[in-house]
Formats: C-alpha cells, sequence, structure tokens
C-alpha cells in the first residue's frame, strides 16, 4: 500500500505491482486466444510507464497524429491508428508512424488513398463498421446511437470493398463483459458477415475490461478462438481502461470544510472538472480509502473541487470519524482517462504523477508550475 506522507498532493500515483498483475492477465489471453492486444492510448499514455508495458504487449492503438507519433517515439511501434477524421496537413506523418490505418468513411478512403499510394509506404488499411449494437448505456460514450457519427452502417457499405482493404475496425463497448464481445459479434456477422471471409484481420476496438475480478476470462479466450478459427481472419483488442484498472490513485487533501443547511462540503485541492471529468461526464462517485456510501448518523460529506464552478463537487461519504483540515483523502482507481483528460481551467495546480514502485518507494515522474500553464495559451 502506498503511503501518503511520501507523496505530494495533489499527485495521480501508479502502482506498479497492481499494473503488473493487469498486464499478466492480458498478455496471458492474448497467448491463450492467440491474438493481439495492444493498449489504446486514449485511455492511459503515461510514457514513463511505458518500458514496464513492453514487457508484456508490444502494440499500441492511436486517435491522432500526436499518439500515433508517441507509439513510434517511446514505445518504438508503428501504431494502429484510427480517427473519425485525418487532416491533409498531418496526414503523411500518419503514415510516418502508423502500420494499420483504419477509415471512419469511404469518402476518407478516396480521399487518402492517392496520398498512400504516393508515399509508396507498407501500411494495412481497414474500415470502421457501425454493427448498431453497443451495451453502453450512457450516451455520450456510445457510438451506435441513432445517427452516430463513427463508422459505416451497413446499408452504406458498398457491394465490393475496395482492394486496399484488409480490415474491419469495431468499437462500441465501454467497460463491457465478454458476453457484449459475443452479442457484437453476433451483429458484425449479421450485418456484415458477407465481407468476413475476404478480410486479413479484424479489430474488435476497446472497452473489454478483462481485468475486472468477475470478467469472464474463458468465455473470452472461447469466443475469441472460435471467431478466428471460423473466419481465419488475424483478431486486434485493444482496451485502455483494462490495462490501468484499479492500478492507482489520485492523493489529495482538504483544505476547507463548509457547512450550509447541514450539508458538509469538504474542499480538496483537486477539482473533479478538471482532473477527474468522467465523475461529471459519466456521472459516477469513485471510492475513496476509508469511506463509505452515506450513513446516517456518520460523518458525512460531499467534496468540493477548487475551481469555481459551481457544479465542481461529489458526494456524499461517510466517515467513521470528522474530517480535519490537512487530512489527506485519496481516490481509487484514478489511473485510466484522467491524466489524459485533464485541463488546467482556472489555473488551478495540476497534480504530479508519479508511480509507487515495486521496491516499495515513491518515484516522482512529473511536476506541474506556472509554465505549463501560461505556456498552453500562447
Amino acid at each position: 500500500m502506498i503511503k501518503t506522507d511520501k507523496i505530494p498532493s495533489p499527485c495521480y500515483v501508479i502502482d506498479e505491482i497492481l499494473l503488473r498483475k493487469n498486464l499478466e492477465i492480458i498478455q496471458n489471453v492474448a497467448k491463450e486466444a492467440k491474438l493481439e492486444i495492444i493498449i489504446a492510448y486514449k485511455a492511459f499514455a503515461l510514457w514513463k510507464v511505458f518500458p514496464i508495458l513492453k514487457e508484456y504487449i508490444n502494440g499500441a492503438a492511436a486517435s491522432s497524429v500526436y499518439e500515433a507519433r508517441l507509439a513510434f517515439e517511446e514505445m518504438y511501434c508503428k501504431a494502429h491508428t484510427y480517427a473519425p477524421v485525418y487532416s491533409p496537413n498531418s496526414f503523411n506523418e500518419i503514415l510516418k508512424y502508423s502500420k494499420y490505418i483504419t477509415f471512419n468513411s469511404i469518402n476518407q478512403f478516396n480521399f487518402f488513398i492517392p496520398y498512400i499510394q504516393k508515399s509508396g509506404k507498407k501500411v494495412s488499411l481497414g474500415l470502421r463498421i457501425n454493427p448498431e449494437y453497443s451495451a453502453v448505456k450512457t450516451g455520450l460514450y456510445n457510438p451506435c446511437s441513432l445517427g452516430s457519427r463513427l463508422g459505416i452502417i451497413s446499408e452504406n457499405m458498398p457491394d465490393k470493398l475496395p482492394s486496399e482493404i484488409e480490415g474491419l475496425h469495431i468499437h462500441n463497448l465501454c467497460e463491457s463483459d465478454s458476453y457484449a464481445l459475443e452479442r457484437t459479434m453476433d451483429a458484425v456477422e449479421k450485418k456484415f458477415g458477407e465481407y468476413l471471409k475476404k478480410l486479413k484481420w479484424i479489430n474488435f476496438g476497446g472497452g473489454h475490461l478483462i481485468t475486472k475480478n468477475d470478467y469472464d476470462i474463458e468465455h473470452l479466450i472461447s469466443i475469441l478462438k472460435s471467431f478466428k478459427k471460423k473466419y481465419n481472419l488475424e483478431i486486434i483488442l485493444e482496451p485502455g481502461a483494462a490495462f490501468v484498472w484499479e492500478t492507482g490513485y489520485l492523493v489529495s487533501t482538504v483544505f476547507d470544510i463548509i457547512e450550509n443547511k447541514n450539508i458538509k462540503t469538504a474542499i480538496l485541492d483537486i477539482s473533479f472538472t478538471a482532473h477527474m471529468p468522467d465523475c461529471l461526464e459519466m456521472p459516477y462517485k469513485p471510492n475513496i480509502i476509508g469511506a463509505i456510501d452515506e450513513v446516517s448518523r456518520k460523518p458525512t460529506y460531499r467534496f468540493g473541487g477548487n475551481s469555481c464552478l459551481a457544479g465542481d463537487f461529489v458526494g456524499n461519504w461517510s466517515f467513521n470519524h470528522e474530517l480535519k483540515i490537512g487530512e489527506k483523502i485519496i481516490f481509487k482507481d484514478m489511473i485510466h482517462y484522467t491524466m489524459v483528460k485533464t485541463t488546467m481551467f482556472n489555473g488551478v495546480n495540476h497534480p504530479s504523477i508519479g508511480i509507487w514502485t515495486k521496491d516499495n518507494r515513491f518515484e516522482l515522474f512529473r511536476k506541474f508550475d506556472y509554465k505549463d500553464y501560461k505556456n498552453r495559451l500562447s
């Protein structure tokens, strides 16, 4: 367990032992199912730990030229790249840093195929499809909602795929189980089955929460092996959250306690909107070490962020004691979709980033200061 007296506040802290535990699970699934599992940078791009990741995997999924470049420079691999739209100004860089490129539409494919032909670079091309099925309930995260801009629905697919297209890409899950993937496979076969035996690969995207405690790994391996055997396809999965699920913390400190109409708010040195945006966007209430859901007759608080946004708060949690100013509050599972989405709204102090190593010591990766805030703006 991390020791907060060794860690600055606020700070994101990834636990190396927990990270390696997840990586071992992912590596074993890839080996047993005989497929490729790569990390999606949109969920986690802390490149200081890429040397650890490279002990277990050797690929990355990128959604932009910057992410593709990060894969090339820090994981020493070319990316599996997909973006809803590519810019002519950066596409040659996309080609430089990618070994797979997936297009969101036939229009984009037609526009950029001359760039690829002119470059002479060897890259495997794919199309993103929309199976019109998703297990995701939150509209903000559902790529298969009515009228979605993401992927081609079956009725808009060409009768014959362009000869350059070697694969299909599907991304319709979010923190989902293997049974949601099985239903996805069924939808893909039903709507796009005519194309499958003419391809080299299929990418089932991210959202596979393989490292969650109750995930049915044996079922996952079984359906992947069956699909692979049926269509003789290379299968790719690109989860993000699964790699770092429950592997770290956001350490914060109580700076003030405000009471208004019997509601107590502990104001922290972090911001939900700036540093934990999914808590407000999803929304969801994270777990806190030493806290439980609200219970009557126990000291109960909601937590407020240090920005001036009125809605920058989440709650309520109960404790076995009254909180004090200066007390540390440790949010659990704060590694995926946190650092990649943070802002410097209001110029609030951005949390530092570090690792609690397997030999039980804290290593600081990055501390942010005024220059980081100022240089983003001009």
